[in-house]
């Protein structure tokens, strides 16, 4: 399994059914949607690194009766624009994929219709800021953070990397590719990160920094992690990417006794991902179903292994080497939910023209 992926549908909206949809459904010229496909389908938008176990999504299927089909734009960016651009004739009911870098340009459009499961744990409500109170419900959580490739630094004799400020120093020149946060959720987390470390007198001379370092830009977090990064074994050549600090647990030894990738946890966003009712949704009892089961101790379990992240809920139990290989780091970097939805598009704009031009 690859981390925080799944087949490439990037910029293309596709229809992937994750379960194949019992007989007998109406037939298509019937748009009476009162019964058949309409009331026993449910459509999730998310983006490409959706991912959920055959078992539990069958056992949710089974038992509400409900057919969950997929709609994957793209990254988070990309899902974000998308559900911008068709609220008005929504790609389908209910969305997972929503973080706290976009969810507000999301609500202040009008995407979503107001709901949360009446049982959710305070501490899981707790992820939503207030201005999304009611409207997204939490689900998981991670750290966006660089990642070494620890064995490309032990073979070259070069000391590793530890804070942002050391990614711009002349021993890392050419060695580090980030993503686009134009383009990529973690791409502008990691801008963000950015933005909480060195304020907003400080980031665009830390970027022209690494600009001048030698950083490269990749669009998406696939590029950068699976093309780019030497650490994935795929014949990358840069050994400082920008991902999860939960990817060290993916490229774990055979003999479970160590990683031969690292975070750097003091360059830490921390990264939550939402649920949500779509506005107009053909089924929005269904997606309020789903939108329970996104936050069912079920699903909640099967977050880590399928999706890499952290669930939402704090009593589920976590994988037994997360603790050594995928800590959460203690003091990730922050900037304020409003200041996110005020300033992002300016933020990304000022990156694009120190960074690309």
């Amino acid at each position: 399994m690859k981390l925080r992926t799944t087949a490439a549908t990037t910029g293309v909206v596709a229809l992937l059914p994750l379960l194949a949809a019992c007989g007998g459904g109406t037939p298509s010229g019937d748009a009476s949607g009162a019964s058949g496909a309409a009331s026993s389908t449910v459509t999730l938008v998310t983006h490409d690194s959706f991912a959920v176990s055959e078992e539990v999504l069958a056992a949710f299927e089974k038992e509400s009766g409900l057919t969950v089909e997929q709609v994957a734009p793209g990254d988070a960016g990309t899902l974000v624009n998308q559900l911008v651009l068709t609220k008005d004739a929504p790609l389908g009911d209910v969305v997972f994929g929503v973080d706290n870098t976009y969810a507000s340009r999301a609500v202040d459009a009008g995407v979503f219709e107001e709901y949360q499961p009446a049982d959710l744990d305070p501490q899981v409500a707790a992820y939503a800021p207030d201005d999304l109170a009611g409207t997204l419900t939490p689900v998981d959580v991670g750290d966006v953070c660089m990642n070494l490739d620890d064995g490309w630094f032990a073979e070259h004799g070069v000391t590793p990397p530890t804070t942002l400020e050391d990614l711009a120093k002349p021993a890392y020149r050419d060695l580090t590719v980030v993503t686009n946060p134009a383009t990529s959720s973690p791409g502008l987390a990691f801008l963000l990160a950015t933005i909480g470390a060195f304020g907003t007198d400080g980031w665009e001379a830390y970027w022209a920094d690494l600009r001048d370092n030698g950083v490269k830009v990749a669009e998406s977090w696939e590029d950068a992690y699976y093309v780019d990064f030497s650490g994935a074994g795929e014949g990358g050549q840069r050994p400082i990417a920008l991902s999860y600090a939960t990817s060290p647990a993916f490229t774990v030894t055979e003999d479970g006794k160590s990683s031969t990738t690292s975070a750097m946890l003091e360059t830490c966003f921390r990264q939550v991902e939402y649920a949500g009712v779509l506005a107009g949704a053909e089924n929005p009892e269904g997606a309020k179903k789903l939108v329970d089961f996104l936050t069912s101790a079920e699903f909640q379990a099967d977050v880590p292994g399928q999706m890499y992240m952290y669930p939402a809920d704090p009593d589920v139990e976590l994988p037994a080497d997360w603790q050594q290989f995928a800590p959460l780091a203690d003091e990730p970097f922050e900037v304020a939910p409003a200041d996110v939805a005020a300033h992002r598009d300016e933020w990304i704009e000022q990156w694009t023209t120190i960074v690309v031009g």
